[in-house]
């Protein structure tokens, strides 16, 4: 069964080659998904990585929990399901405002 681990505190210039070629020496790597921001198209700093099995998906976190790449020391884990948030309509809060209302003259 398929294993996903949280891969977090990622340096800016890290890819998902370089990720997929830390994880390999402890497993067969299902998925790499480097999380990028939609905006600016740059990495947010965090990834999941499918390990093949639990026993792989363990000994990449023992390996790799911890371990400094690119001056950074990684955080891995096994991942949590997303939790479920509220839908929001709209797109912000807007607010204007300014004072207090004045009346119309006409």
């Amino acid at each position: 069964m398929n294993t996903k681990l949280f891969v977090g505190n990622l340096s800016f210039e890290t890819t998902e080659n370089d990720l997929q070629d830390m994880f390999a020496p402890h497993g067969t790597v299902i998925e790499v998904n480097l999380m990028m921001d939609r905006f600016s198209g740059r990495s947010r700093g965090f990834a999941f990585v499918t390990m093949e099995s639990k026993e792989a998906a363990d000994a990449a976190t023992q390996a790799l929990n911890g371990k400094s790449i690119n001056g950074r020391a990684l955080t891995v884990n096994e991942a949590r399901p997303r939790e479920e948030r509220p839908r929001t309509f709209g797109g912000g809060g807007g607010g204007g405002g300014g004072g207090p209302r004045r009346e119309k003259r006409y």
